[in-house]
């Protein structure tokens, strides 16, 4: 890729990570200030038998990523093994430079 469809590329990326991150920031706000507007008007929850074995939100968000975070290094590690595996052909089909 050329250095200026690369740049173009990376700022692409970047602008899109900057957009998400502040949509998830603004979110993230709203449900705070939802939560401590309703936090008096919810109920505690009764004693439920192994409640204190399930898993809280917290860990499952944790397990969940990690897991995510393992198929996606997976699918990498997978897609350069197929990259690499088709080498010679690929490497023919590149235009040369000048």
């Amino acid at each position: 890729m050329s250095n200026v469809a690369s740049e173009f590329a990376q700022n692409a990326q970047e602008q899109t990570l900057n957009s998400l991150k502040q949509s998830q920031q603004a979110i993230v706000e709203a449900v705070r200030a939802w939560a401590q507007a309703v936090e008096k008007s919810v109920p505690e929850t009764p004693s439920v038998p192994f409640a204190s074995e399930l898993p809280t939100p917290q860990q499952l968000v944790h397990s969940s990523f990690e897991f995510a975070e393992q198929l996606l290094k997976a699918q990498r590690d997978f897609a350069e093994n197929l990259v690499a595996a088709a080498g010679p052909v690929l490497d023919k089909s590149q235009p040369k430079e000048s």
